[in-house]
C-alpha cells in the first residue's frame, strides 16, 4: 500500500555532511507530518526533526543550527540535512509519515516507518 524508501546514508567524518533523502509512495491520501527518528546502539530511539503539513518544524535540541528538515509535496519527500557532523550523531536514521489513505468509502491514518538508514561519523 504505502512504503517510505530511505536514501543518504553512509560514513563521514566528524565536521561533514550528509543529506538523508525519504520518499514516500502508494496509494497515499494525503501525508500530514514527516520526519526523522534516530536510535544509537543501547540508546533510546529519539526523534530528531518533524515537519508538519504545513511547513512548521522542530527540532531535537542536540540539532539544532546543524540540521534542517525540508519537504517536497509534489514528491511526497522529505530531506534531512545534516551539517557540523559528530560522533554522536552516529545512529540508525529512519523516516515516518502520518498518512492518510483511502479505505472504503473513509479515510484511515496511520504512522509509516521507512527501513533506516546508518549514519556513521567517525574519522
Amino acid at each position: 500500500q504505502v512504503q517510505l524508501v530511505e536514501s543518504g546514508g553512509g560514513l563521514v567524518q566528524p565536521g561533514g555532511s550528509l543529506r538523508l533523502s525519504c520518499a514516500a509512495s502508494g496509494s497515499i491520501f494525503s501525508i500530514y507530518h514527516m520526519g526523522w527518528y534516530r536510535q544509537a546502539p543501547g540508546k533510546q530511539r529519539e526523534l530528531v526533526a518533524r515537519i508538519t503539513s504545513g511547513s512548521s518544524t522542530n527540532y531535537a535540541d542536540s540539532v539544532k543550527g546543524r540540521f534542517t528538515i525540508s519537504r517536497d509535496y509534489a514528491e511526497n519527500t522529505v530531506h534531512l540535512q545534516m551539517n557540523s557532523l559528530k560522533p554522536e550523531d552516529t545512529a540508525v536514521y529512519s523516516c515516518y509519515a502520518h498518512i492518510a489513505i483511502t479505505q472504503g468509502v473513509g479515510i484511515m491514518t496511520s504512522d509509516y516507518w521507512g527501513q533506516g538508514t546508518q549514519v556513521t561519523v567517525s574519522a
